[in-house]
């Protein structure tokens, strides 16, 4: 897979930027060196939030991937709202430290995106998804579907999607982020089977969440 930026996310690098001479001038009234101290340590805490390198794909025959770095949270049936059917929901958790990037879970073609403004309400939160900011996408993968949403967090709203209705996505390709600390929650068939268990941390793209039999 093509990977043009693999250390930053190239959305961020404007931010990284801002956060640079912002502190610049902030303790340079202090002195140089303090100004320069501030700066290099901002730059290093938002670069290990924004990092964006690249992962190993799993090629699994009916593996569903993990769309983010976090911790699971939540495994549990429920309705998916944006497909309208029963599902299995594995919900995972991003903290401040996890990198931010979202990646596709499966091979497919995505057949809607849903963007809600929502509240600030905290992601950890059990009801928190109905209320706060968030962006579902469904994607059809042989047969079946399979919903990511975004769901924005406390210290910040701003969620990116790059793809639209009738993209083709692979599994393990980019497809959107969120700034700061956050959740996706990841809609599955009904039959699906998890692979991860509540508390478990995983990785985008390496870590297989669950796996689908033939539709």
């Amino acid at each position: 897979m093509s990977y043009p930026f693999p250390l930053i996310a190239r959305e961020n690098w404007h931010l990284l930027a801002l956060v640079a001479c912002a502190e610049w001038l902030v303790f340079a009234t202090l002195s140089p060196l303090a100004a320069a101290i501030a700066s290099v340590a901002g730059l290093f805490a938002l670069a290990l939030v924004f990092r964006d390198p690249p992962r190993a794909v799993p090629t699994q025959s009916g593996a569903v991937l993990c769309p983010a770095d976090g911790r699971v949270v939540r495994i549990e049936k429920a309705r998916d709202p944006y497909a309208n059917r029963d599902a299995l929901r594995i919900s995972v958790f991003m903290s401040l430290f996890n990198a931010h990037a979202n990646r596709a879970s499966v091979d497919g073609v995505i057949r809607h995106v849903d963007y809600v403004p929502g509240q600030l309400v905290s992601t950890d939160l059990n009801a928190a998804s109905p209320h706060t900011e968030r962006n579902a996408v469904v994607i059809e993968s042989n047969g079946q579907l399979i919903t990511l949403v975004q769901v924005a967090g406390l210290m910040a709203r701003r969620i990116l999607c790059f793809v639209k209705p009738g993209d083709t996505l692979t599994r393990g390709q980019r497809y959107g982020l969120i700034r700061f600390g956050s959740r996706v929650d990841i809609y599955l068939p009904p039959h699906a089977v998890p692979k991860v268990a509540p508390g478990d941390k995983v990785s985008a793209t390496t870590t297989i969440l669950a796996t689908l039999s033939k539709a």
